[in-house]
């Protein structure tokens, strides 16, 4: 089965990704992976602050996918597999893949304006040789139409 990887945060370009890789799944009878990264927070001085802050991030990160997963169950019938992980996004994100061998595609979106992405400027460039799948890059300008033509 094709598994695509989605990377959800709380951009626009990332739903656009999503309903891409829902569409892609949907048509060649595979699955989505919604992954959400809670970054590593900076060090704090008192254990409990930071305790605190980084299960506030956790909490945001779940109620997003949790959220994603709900939306595309509803609008696609694709029910994903979500998981939230913390860490630097890269790492996070080859960790993931090396895990999981059954993903076929790193599905990222690209916003509309302005620099990529980290995830998008290490993927496409450096990082692409590490990969075991393709990555697909979507821009997040895609509106429903331009998106069913592509998937």
């Amino acid at each position: 089965m094709r598994v695509y990887l989605v990377i959800m945060d709380e951009t626009d370009e990332a739903d656009v990704a999503l309903r891409f890789a829902a569409r892609r799944a949907a048509r060649t009878g595979g699955q989505v992976h919604i992954l959400a990264i809670v970054p590593q927070q900076e060090f704090v001085a008192f254990g409990g602050v930071q305790a605190t802050i980084e299960e506030e991030a956790r909490s945001r990160a779940e109620v997003l996918v949790t959220s994603a997963a709900g939306n595309l169950a509803s609008e696609s019938g694709v029910m994903p597999v979500i998981a939230v992980k913390q860490g630097e996004g890269i790492k996070v994100v080859s960790e993931y893949i090396v895990a999981h061998p059954e993903v076929a595609a790193l599905v990222l979106g690209a916003a509309e304006g302005g620099t990529p992405g980290p995830l998008v400027a290490h993927f496409s460039s450096a990082g692409i040789g590490g990969l075991s799948c393709p990555l697909y890059i979507v821009p997040g300008g895609l509106d429903e139409e331009a998106l069913d033509r592509l998937s």
